[in-house]
């Protein structure tokens, strides 16, 4: 199974009011593990930056400038993509300017399901507790002292450490969520079909004749009506 963690920043909030993407960062997952694979775009918005959004992430008008527009490098995000799912935390917000920047070049939008919120998984698996990125990172001890100000593929990359504690561990299909994507499989029989065969030596016993006679009188002294007793 393909993901792409992803993160965006922008010059605000609202691409309906004026705001643009200005980087996307992203990170490969396969069956849940990075592969090393990622996509990092710096993207001229076209308009200045307002100061709130240049404290947030510190991207001014001078180091986009000579970045290429959206339209240049849409293309290429979308490939990097292909059908994977996104993992984003608060995947509302970076779904709506995604879609606003490719239905301005005249792309295909990012269907709605495609999106993971890791914001929603979280609040749900720890209801009432602070689920910012940074608290989810002090939560499951994950280093984010590079964080000093949004990026997003810095981001992006802590995003998928934080993710795969939310699923359970780098392994979580050892969990019991019942989410695995294989069908299960009848006890004791693997994936590809191989079963052990019988041993050409059975073990020997491990239990001395003294212990057998002791476990024969104890079950005996049971009486007939109880629960455990050798069969017939």
């Amino acid at each position: 199974m393909r993901e792409i963690v992803l993160d965006t920043e922008t010059t605000g909030f609202e691409p309906d009011e004026g705001d643009r993407i200005v980087e996307i960062g992203a990170v490969e997952l396969l069956g849940h593990v990075p592969t090393g694979r990622t996509y990092h775009q710096y993207i001229n918005p076209q308009r200045s930056m307002p100061q709130g959004a240049f404290e947030v992430h510190g991207l001014g008008d001078d180091f986009l400038a000579d970045k290429p527009v959206f339209a240049e490098i849409a293309d290429a995000f979308l490939e990097f993509a292909g059908d994977a799912r996104l993992v984003i935390h608060n995947a509302a917000f970076d779904m709506k300017f995604l879609n606003a920047e490719l239905g301005w070049v005249n792309r295909p939008l990012i269907a709605a399901d495609r999106a993971i919120d890791t914001l929603a998984i979280a609040r749900r698996k720890f209801p009432g507790s602070p689920a910012s990125l940074d608290a989810l990172c002090r939560r499951f001890g994950i280093d984010n002292s590079a964080r000093t100000l949004h990026g997003a593929l810095l981001d992006s990359e802590i995003l998928a450490e934080v993710y795969l504690e939310l699923i359970g561990g780098r392994q979580p299909d050892f969990g019991l969520s019942g989410q695995a994507e294989s069908p299960a499989l009848p006890t004791g029989q693997r994936a590809d079909g191989w079963r052990p065969g019988p041993r050409a030596r059975p073990l020997p016993p491990r239990i001395t004749e003294d212990e057998a006679q002791a476990h024969a009188r104890f079950v005996a002294q049971l009486g007939a009506e109880a629960g455990w007793k050798p069969a017939d």
